[in-house]
């Protein structure tokens, strides 16, 4: 896509986002359907953080649906970005032993997560693995 064709694209945009701000119910009713589904995006995003994947892509594009419509959402979202990069810059400067242990955090985490969500529990019985330690202290799954 060329850049008069991006920029004729968030110009529409731009116009049609105006008409809408003209009228103060509908505007109200976008207003409240972008901040609902911002906030569950970011709310995903933030559950998967610590897990192996996009959880802080999800969490970006959760405060860049919120920054559409609120400028809290838009001041958090450079701020964030900034402080990401500073960690992620940090994180790669450090030994590898450093680094090897954030690898193994992560690992505990997703494998504590699966065995209260009663994964570990389902894993070992279809491989005929049955202890009394794998089931999930919360119930799921039994």
């Amino acid at each position: 896509m060329s850049d008069t064709e991006s920029h004729g694209i968030t110009r529409r945009w731009a116009r049609w986002r105006d008409r809408l701000r003209e009228r103060r119910v509908v505007n109200l009713g976008y207003r409240i359907v972008v901040g609902v589904v911002g906030l569950l995006v970011l709310g995903v995003g933030i559950l998967a953080i610590p897990y192996p994947g996009p959880g802080w892509a999800i969490v970006f594009i959760g405060l860049a649906i919120l920054a559409t419509e609120f400028d809290w959402a838009r001041k958090l979202l450079a701020y964030a970005r900034i402080r990401y990069d500073a960690a992620m810059a940090w994180f790669k400067r450090q030994h590898i032993g450093v680094q090897t242990l954030g690898a193994v955090f992560t690992t505990a985490i997703v494998l504590a997560t699966l065995w209260m969500l009663g994964a570990v529990d389902w894993a070992g019985e279809l491989v005929n693995i049955e202890y009394d330690w794998l089931d999930s202290p919360i119930g799921i799954g039994v």
